[in-house]
């Protein structure tokens, strides 16, 4: 569970709803034909603009704001120092059962390759291919995501030209001049809750975690390459010091034998 993106939802959804509530009761901002014009008539946007498959799939998108999978980037730099010792040791074979131990599977795939004997060159255009395609996996959710929050605040302009229209029809008749009106003001409300604090939050955050991803991997192909070409234990780790931020670098430690 991402605690940071609960306690973004919770503060912002509970002040909304503590501003609502002192200025009367919550039922005011209720309104049926704004919540059927904003959420709907978006939702039927976003399956017009997307292939069902993907529109389908923006729940598992969604799931992954909450719930995602923490990364140890700085982790990485001991376990490719300790691998480059060994292989300078004893071998590049020798690493062989310590790939079947990987539980990433990127870092395992890379590992073989080099165990593999494959030329350099080969290894760096397969993973970087893996990463290409990694990001556009990740650029498909945002986006849908992304276009929620663009398509979400033109349905309410869409809601309030019609709740507009409605009212200047029944000029003559009072009692229908508020009902219209809700709808007119309530359809722009809606439409900049679901684009401002559920859309487009949640791109930015999948869009971040797309990059932390990618230069993990980054520094996954680095290590591989520097294992493949025997570099010293003590370069490999200051190549991959190069990808943290020097505060991090500072608490990184890793094995400097030879």
């Amino acid at each position: 569970m991402d605690i940071a993106t609960v306690i973004g939802v919770v503060f912002a959804f509970g002040m909304v709803l503590m501003g609502i509530m002192s200025g009367g009761p919550l039922t005011l901002f209720v309104n049926t034909p704004s919540l059927l014009i904003v959420v709907g008539g978006t939702f039927g946007i976003i399956f017009i603009n997307y292939p069902l498959r993907e529109v389908l799939g923006l729940a598992g998108v969604v799931k992954n704001v909450f719930f995602t999978q923490p990364r140890d980037a700085q982790g990485l730099i001991p376990t490719f120092v300790e691998y480059a010792t060994r292989a300078r040791r004893e071998g590049i074979l020798a690493l062989e059962s310590a790939a079947n131990d990987l539980e990433d599977p990127f870092f395992k795939q890379g590992l073989e390759l080099v165990i593999d004997g494959l030329e350099p060159q080969s290894i760096r255009e397969i993973l970087e291919t893996e990463i290409e395609h990694l990001e556009r996996r990740h650029t498909k959710g945002a986006d849908i995501l992304n276009a929620l929050g663009t398509f979400a605040p033109a349905m309410g302009m869409l809601g309030t030209l019609i709740g507009l229209v409605q009212m200047l029809q029944s000029m003559s008749d009072p009692s229908s001049i508020g009902p219209a009106m809700a709808v007119a003001l309530i359809t722009t409300f809606y439409g900049s809750i679901l684009a401002n604090m559920i859309a487009l939050p949640m791109a930015g955050k999948l869009a971040m975690r797309s990059k932390e991803e990618s230069l993990e991997k980054g520094m996954i192909i680095e290590g591989i390459m520097s294992i493949s070409a025997g570099d010293n234990p003590r370069i490999v780790e200051r190549k991959l010091h190069s990808y943290l931020s020097p505060s991090l670098r500072e608490t990184s430690t890793g094995h400097r034998g030879e």
